[in-house]
């Protein structure tokens, strides 16, 4: 397995030597070393299998994993290393050629793409607010209210809807500055001129809404779920201690709610951290890329400018800050609720 490991590396080597013109294998393609690879991994599952009989068929097991991993895992993040590092354009017919640190260069120097990566943080501290409905949503829901269920499947309504006809159906339609409905009505109320995407903070803000309108009923399923495990006789036995409601939701309800909570924000940011169906379809970034989301700005330099290299290093390093952000928030989340970490 060690040589399967060294193959692989000396594989990702030659394929990014040949395409910035380092070394010529004396073929047009890459697929001959892969293939080379793939034979050289079956030829050692069945080397192993023939020399240590019954311990040698695990590796045989392992094959399938290895080369799924490969192939859908190892290959693009390698392919997106590789290509990160050139100026690609689609639009020139000259194709891509290595340009060192250059992307990086144009990145650091990128005002629009700092401006989304700020937007990001407005947009996930957004979650704070969500979670906060989406847990009264659930109190009520789990109380004895008539029409519960109804209440249920109709609160889970948004979330049944894709992004896209979340942003077409409110963005396009309930939103329109000239004749949707919620426009009119605010002109009824003395906003003369509604421009709910006129103006970076209320665009930025109706972003947020509708995302929050979409995936708030998310976070409320998962807390509902945790409300119904926790045992009705502790409430019951707090209030015959004499304890208030308000007690009785501090003191035992929200920290047994911890886990649950900890793990429905922790999803929710993965959601958010992808956001960008709403914000192409209502804003397009706009205006003036107030409202980008990282994700959609780098869909918009690969869609609009047929930027592959600078948009793929764009996304690695987004995927870079992603798993930093989100180790150090396990971190915290690990301490906030372990108990052992608990003084």
């Amino acid at each position: 397995m060690h040589g399967s490991a060294g193959l692989l590396v000396l594989v990702a080597f030659a394929q990014a030597a040949w395409m910035l013109g380092w070394i010529d294998p004396g073929f047009t393609s890459w697929r001959p070393t892969l293939y080379a690879y793939v034979l050289w991994c079956v030829c050692l599952c069945t080397g192993q299998v023939l020399l240590k009989g019954e311990h040698g068929k695990r590796l045989v097991f392992v094959l399938p994993a290895a080369l799924f991993t490969v192939a859908m895992v190892v290959f693009p993040l390698v392919f997106g290393l590789t290509i990160a590092f050139t100026d690609w354009n689609l639009a020139s017919l000259q194709g891509g050629h290595f340009n060192g640190l250059g992307n990086i260069r144009q990145m650091w120097e990128d005002p629009f793409f700092w401006n989304a990566l700020t937007n990001m943080i407005w947009y996930s501290l957004a979650i704070i607010i969500e979670y906060g409905i989406a847990f009264g949503l659930a109190i009520l829901l789990n109380g004895q209210i008539r029409a519960r269920k109804f209440f249920r499947v109709a609160f889970l309504m948004p979330l049944m809807l894709s992004p896209v006809a979340v942003s077409w159906m409110v963005g396009k339609s309930m939103l329109e500055a000239r004749f949707g409905p919620i426009a009119r009505l605010v002109r009824w109320l003395g906003w003369e001129n509604p421009s709910f995407f006129g103006t970076p903070e209320i665009a930025r803000a109706m972003i947020m809404m509708m995302d929050a309108w979409t995936f708030i009923p998310f976070m409320m399923i998962m807390i509902l779920a945790g409300l119904q495990a926790i045992p009705r006789e502790l409430n019951e036995a707090a209030y015959v201690d004499g304890a208030t409601p308000w007690q009785n939701f501090w003191k035992i309800t929200f920290p047994l709610m911890l886990p649950v909570s900890i793990t429905a924000i922790m999803i929710r940011i993965i959601f958010k951290l992808k956001l960008a169906d709403i914000i192409i379809n209502v804003t397009s970034g706009g205006p003036g890329g107030a409202t980008d989301s990282v994700t959609s700005f780098i869909f918009r330099e690969y869609r609009d400018r047929s930027n592959v290299g600078y948009g793929t290093l764009l996304a690695m390093v987004y995927l870079v800050l992603i798993i930093i952000a989100m180790t150090v928030l396990m971190k915290f989340a690990d301490r906030w609720t372990n108990p052992k970490y608990q003084r």
